[in-house]
């Protein structure tokens, strides 16, 4: 008989005193209940010793003795928070965290069963759990599933502006990498992403990044196989300004306020064309060099004079070939390029977006009734851009689904 298969939720966290019992509760409420949970508490044992990080100890200390109080489900606390217990020299942050949660689940977990990270400020139905285990049942030869998410609003206009600014950043590069066919067409996010425990095991697990683990980590997943976007239950992560991390929602957040987004802007959709045209054309270096646009900056980035000859080498057929070619010009390579770029020729966000979104999308601004005119991320009311993303969002889970291409 073949036993049902168990998720265990990996869950990182640090001054989460505030927001972990809202995601307890959302676990609690799940409709599937084969499931453990293993929650990394943490941060560096000096802070103890610092007085402007002591405020993070005192609000671990209170998380951990608000789990010590959850009984209703299985639930096992990995104590890097304690004085003596917390990370020591090198080793610390989300990423450390994520790592050492997920390990821990490694060491036990069935290969079937499913690794779901989660993060304390997050929140979801309670059909969730079930739709990760039915999405990987109905899709068994998937390496992972990058859960479609929506940011909640706060009220604060100030905080809302700018995570609405962020969120149709990210679906920008989402359709957009959806719409050249890119392998890596998936958002990174650390709270909605899932892999089964032999696959985590294959890839030999999770890189401990001091920022964008997540990232780091769906890219080497995709490299293993299949990376599936579409699940038909969504998370909610909160809104909130954080810098924990380098990069992110949080740091985004924090710097979008103050009107700088030079680090997360609206791609021009000509910039994704010239990654197609580079990808597109890895069939025809197989026989042949040909140039692209991508190549000149591979050779900097990549410090190397010959890109293609080395692989040709190594992989006998076009197929292989091809594949080496999109783990050379991966995710974190094709980003480099579309920042250089952006660099090149700076259009506004407002322009790059209404340029794409008129091109390709026309007829969803119709139904929408969405005047592009009227867009400005420094005046335009929360109402209308919250109804610009959830747009994109729609047309994101409509072409993830396969109903449009």
């Amino acid at each position: 008989m073949i036993k049902p298969v168990k998720i265990y939720v990996a869950l990182p966290v640090m001054e989460e005193f505030d927001y972990l019992p809202q995601c307890i509760d959302a676990i609690r409420a799940q409709d599937y209940r084969n499931f453990e949970v293993i929650i990394c508490l943490n941060q560096p044992d000096e802070w103890y010793t610092l007085p402007e990080k002591k405020h993070v100890c005192v609000d671990n200390l209170k998380t951990l003795g608000y789990l010590r109080q959850v009984k209703d489900f299985d639930l096992k606390v990995i104590d890097r928070s304690s004085p003596g217990k917390g990370w020591k020299g090198k080793r610390s942050g989300v990423g450390w965290a994520r790592k050492t949660a997920m390990d821990e689940i490694a060491e036990v977990a069935e290969d079937r069963d499913i690794i779901l990270c989660l993060d304390a400020d997050t929140i979801f139905p309670e059909n969730y759990f079930s739709s990760v285990v039915n999405t990987f049942t109905e899709n068994p030869h998937i390496s992972a599933l990058s859960v479609p998410y929506f940011h909640r609003l706060t009220g604060d206009e100030t905080l809302d502006r700018a995570m609405l600014h962020y969120e149709i950043y990210m679906r920008n590069y989402a359709l957009n990498m959806l719409r050249i066919k890119s392998p890596y067409a998936f958002t990174a996010i650390g709270s909605a992403m899932a892999t089964t425990a032999k696959v985590y095991r294959a890839v030999k697990g999770i890189a401990p990044k001091p920022s964008g683990e997540d990232f780091y980590f769906l890219m080497k997943l995709r490299k293993h196989g299949k990376v599936i976007s579409h699940n038909p239950v969504k998370v909610y992560p909160a809104t909130r300004y954080s810098d924990r991390v380098f990069f992110g929602t949080g740091p985004a957040l924090i710097k979008g306020v103050q009107g700088d987004w030079e680090s997360y802007p609206m791609y021009h959709y000509y910039y994704f064309d010239e990654v197609a045209e580079t990808t597109d054309a890895f069939g025809t270096l197989f026989e042949k060099e040909v140039p692209t646009p991508m190549t000149l900056f591979l050779q900097r980035i990549l410090k190397e004079d010959i890109l293609w000859k080395p692989l040709r080498k190594n992989h006998k057929t076009k197929e292989r070939f091809i594949r080496a070619c999109h783990e050379k010009v991966d995710a974190l390579r094709i980003l480099q390029f579309l920042k250089y770029r952006q660099r090149l020729k700076h259009s506004s966000d407002e322009v790059n977006l209404r340029e794409f979104l008129y091109t390709f999308y026309a007829p969803e601004l119709r139904a929408a009734r969405i005047a592009l005119a009227d867009l400005d991320f420094n005046k335009s009311s929360i109402e209308y851009l919250d109804k610009l993303r959830r747009m994109m969002m729609e047309i994101e889970e409509t072409v993830h689904s396969g109903k449009r291409t």
